[in-house]
């Protein structure tokens, strides 16, 4: 068993799909590790290139844990729908102790995109 901490910060996005039939998407983040615990960021209204600055806090096993989970949605009035999802391996992030990045969402078949998500993960032993 190897604990430690996962700082993650959802920087911004930029590009992503507009989900609204009138105005612009309100797009927010969640992230997981687990299924059974998501956090998320506020909204941002009317926005396609949001910029979140937010941190989040994951205990983690680098034994068993390998992937972070994002998924942005659009904030909507009766229902929330799914702008895309994307994934983090955690292998480079648990051997260098932190990553960079720009987490690409693809539509369906990952022939296009439907935006881009900058995060800034560290990792540190427990």
């Amino acid at each position: 068993m190897s604990p430690g901490k996962l700082h993650v910060i959802a920087v911004e996005g930029r590009d992503l799909a507009d989900k609204d039939l009138i105005g612009k998407s309100d797009p927010y983040v969640e992230l997981w590790l687990d299924k059974n615990y998501k956090q998320k960021t506020g909204v941002i209204k009317n926005n396609l290139s949001p910029v979140w600055n937010e941190d989040f806090q994951f205990n983690v096993d680098k034994d068993k844990e390998h992937t972070l989970y994002i998924r942005v949605k659009d904030d909507g009035i009766l229902l929330d729908k799914e702008i895309g999802e994307g994934k983090v391996d955690l292998k480079e992030v648990y051997s260098h102790g932190y990553l960079d990045t720009w987490v690409k969402l693809p539509k369906l078949l990952g022939l296009r995109s439907n935006g881009e998500i900058h995060l800034i993960i560290e990792y540190a032993r427990a």
